[in-house]
């Protein structure tokens, strides 16, 4: 069974190396924290950082903060120490960098797997998040979600000057367009294995907020639910975007409504602000109403 996810609209990496800026990460409003234990620790913190996180994520966890950490990749030989630091019932995920292949997953279930039954935990109860960051990642995305239940969030990006950038060759812009077709396969690839909420991101542009506020519309367009975010300046308009309007959820609400009462009349199909709707239209507002209740707007 797929591990049950939450649906996050924001997920802020914060350095793990930094005990101050995750303590008060959570002030800023994101669904979800990413304690950083790669790009952004310095080779010679790695282990002072681990410490930190450790410690980071038994406070934050305790607070009700969605905690993933994000773990040296496997070539690096730091993953299970990272691992076995951190796995604890305050933790909601992995995120597990520049995953390759599904045998790279495969991995690392088994590496939880050990760690949770050491601490006495249920297995399976620590998700995993795998980034995809290389053309062979990309290309396998569909098996690399089907490698393990635990996978529950995953996406497709495309930032300026990155992993990813440099393994397919493309040429940056502000409109995403060289990207769209990478940000689309991930998409498909994910929701046909089953991930409820992908998250995609790829926004590094601190200033520019007009920008960011036009990734975020493409990718909720597009299908995603939310954002990878590095600044806490673009969790207010991540939140925003990803949040469905007034306007849409009066709109799902009079559609059951409609529905409601043309299924007293002995049928399902209704003429409904204009459009024809039917019961695959009811469905996907009670799904879409459900996830605003999640977040506690209704």
């Amino acid at each position: 069974m797929r591990f049950t996810s939450k649906p996050l609209r924001s997920v802020m990496f914060v350095p793990g190396n930094r005990e101050d800026l995750m303590l008060k990460a959570p002030k800023y409003g994101a669904d979800a924290l990413i304690l950083d234990l790669e790009d952004s620790v310095p080779e010679n913190e790695k282990e002072s950082a681990r410490n930190l996180v450790k410690n980071a994520v038994e406070q934050l966890g305790s607070e009700g903060v969605t905690l993933f950490v994000r773990v040296n990749r496997l070539e690096t030989g730091l993953t299970g120490f990272d691992l076995e630091a951190v796995t604890s019932p305050k933790l909601y995920g992995i995120l597990l960098p520049k995953v390759e292949n599904p045998a790279d997953v495969t991995e690392v279930d088994t590496l939880l797997r050990f760690f949770e039954r050491k601490n006495h935990m249920e297995i399976g109860s620590i998700c995993i998040d795998p980034a995809l960051e290389t053309v062979h990642g990309i290309r396998q995305a569909y098996d690399i979600a089907m490698a393990s239940n635990r996978v529950a969030h995953m996406g497709g990006s495309g930032g300026k000057g990155g992993d990813t950038s440099r393994s397919i060759g493309y040429q940056w812009t502000p409109e995403g367009m060289e990207t769209l077709f990478v940000k689309s396969k991930v998409l498909v690839d994910s929701r046909s294995a089953g991930i409820e909420f992908p998250i995609s991101g790829g926004w590094f542009d601190i200033h520019d907020l007009d920008g960011l506020r036009g990734l975020a519309m493409q990718l909720r367009q597009l299908g995603y639910t939310g954002m990878h975010l590095i600044h806490p300046s673009h969790v207010p308009i991540v939140n925003e975007v990803f949040t469905p309007s007034k306007e849409e959820i009066s709109y799902w609400q009079g559609l059951l409504q409609a529905m409601d009462s043309q299924r007293g009349q002995g049928s399902a199909v209704v003429t409904y602000a204009g459009d024809m709707v039917d019961i695959a239209h009811e469905q996907t507002a009670r799904t879409m109403l459900e996830r605003v209740r999640q977040w506690g707007i209704i």
